[in-house]
């Protein structure tokens, strides 16, 4: 597997919890898009999250799924009623931020919400490749699997290198699963024109004039081995 690199995005805390005072000024969905470190989220439409298709077979991810759904779509319920099933309303937020991230996942690769991420991508929200090479070409988020992993740490993706690189700390909570595995691929597919790999550079070691082959251990190994078949 590739090295994964630090990729060049700046660094800043995480704001945690869910404010009861800010819910009641703004929607859940456009708090939990407004905390630092959720940039790369967009704002899922209701009528999409409402739409039970969308939402099939999440129900096995995440705990509390009904209450966790009501706190996403600002669902008001009497006090009682939810006290007897959950003994503390916080207990509420992890969920409804892992379904929201994995409702946010399959949105993302609809023909909405990859304009949605186009335009973030326009902006430079994600960053750009740390390669030298790659002379800062705009990268795509991603998970390593479509499921929540205590591993699956968001990554970045760059189209032109084909490598995948490290987020920065600001993101270090943010769940891999909550983009999936295939955004990053159906976005270039969807915008090749905006996202069209620039001819390819490769660092060539050199001692005195002289190449490093390639087998050496202190040569190129990785181009060595991203050419061996598996």
């Amino acid at each position: 597997m590739n090295p994964l690199l630090m990729a060049d995005i700046p660094d800043a805390d995480m704001e945690d919890g869910y404010s009861s005072s800010s819910s009641h000024s703004q929607s859940w969905i456009s708090w939990f898009c407004s905390l630092p470190g959720h940039e790369f989220y967009c704002r899922v439409p209701e009528s999409f999250i409402e739409d039970s298709f969308n939402l099939v077979g999440l129900s096995e991810h995440v705990m509390y799924y009904r209450e966790a759904y009501e706190m996403i779509l600002d669902v008001e319920r009497e006090d009682d009623e939810m006290s007897s099933k959950i003994p503390d309303v916080s207990l509420l937020v992890p969920s409804a931020e892992m379904l929201y991230g994995l409702i946010h996942q399959r949105y993302i690769i609809t023909t909405m919400g990859l304009r949605q991420m186009l335009e973030k991508y326009k902006s430079g929200v994600f960053g750009y490749c740390p390669r030298f090479y790659c002379d800062r070409f705009g990268l795509l988020p991603c998970g390593q699997y479509d499921l929540p992993r205590r591993d699956n740490n968001l990554r970045l993706y760059c189209p032109n290198c084909n490598d995948i690189y490290v987020s920065s700390a600001k993101y270090s909570n943010v769940d891999g699963s909550h983009f999936g595995t295939s955004f990053p691929h159906l976005f270039v597919q969807a915008f090749q024109e905006v996202v069209a790999p620039r001819p390819q550079n490769i660092y060539v070691a050199r001692i005195f004039g002289f190449r490093v082959n390639e087998r050496s251990p202190t040569g190129p190994q990785m181009q060595w081995l991203r050419m061996t078949k598996p």
